[in-house]
């Protein structure tokens, strides 16, 4: 697994890094269950001037490439991140539901020819 966190427009933060891996940690142990390789990339964008911070997220895995990002005003940075790591927890999901499902049809695809 690739895993990047980027910093725009900012000084690379310790604190801030710590955090992004730790609310990652449900994205990768997730990601875990998926036999193809994958991987993260988190860019961090905060405002300068006002709190109007951009923050996006893209997980590719296998063929598929997910994209989260939220951007806006008066949120505190940290909400952001959080925002943005819990709609991409809820995309992953419902694709691994999807995929699920779409195993079972074909299953009961094939059971369906053979009772004709």
């Amino acid at each position: 697994m690739d895993k990047r966190i980027v910093f725009r427009n900012m000084e690379h933060s310790n604190v801030m890094e710590d955090y992004a891996n730790q609310q990652l940690e449900k994205i990768e142990e997730f990601m875990q269950h998926f036999n193809t390789p994958h991987s993260i990339n988190l860019y961090l964008e905060p405002s300068k001037t006002r709190e109007h911070h951009h923050i996006s997220l893209h997980v590719q895995c296998g063929s598929h490439h997910f994209e989260s990002s939220y951007e806006h005003e008066g949120i505190p940075f940290y909400d952001v991140l959080d925002r943005v790591i819990d709609v991409m927890y809820k995309k992953l999901h419902e694709e691994k539901r999807k995929m699920d499902d779409d195993k079972k049809m074909v299953g009961r695809h094939d059971e369906f020819k053979k009772e004709r």
